[in-house]
């Protein structure tokens, strides 16, 4: 196949974030966050330290979210 661009398609230039990868980053985001919560909130309610490990729990969902999402679209950033 030529890299003709009359034919109607472009010239692939590498990988791009198609909708199952955007769902798929949505889902990872907010799974982390809610499970952040969770954790935290049960953890609270066991040990009784309300709210110390919820706000624990809720900064180390933040954070895993952001590693993830980074450790999943550099590829794409890259390319």
């Amino acid at each position: 196949m030529d890299d003709d661009p009359s034919d109607g398609q472009q010239p692939e230039d590498g990988p791009s974030l198609g909708g199952r990868d955007l769902l798929t980053l949505g889902s990872m985001l907010l799974g982390s966050v809610v499970t952040g919560v969770v954790v935290g909130l049960l953890l609270d309610s066991w040990l009784g330290t309300s709210p110390v490990l919820a706000f624990a729990g809720t900064m180390l969902g933040i954070v895993a979210a952001g590693v993830g999402f980074w450790l999943r679209v550099r590829t794409f950033l890259r390319g």
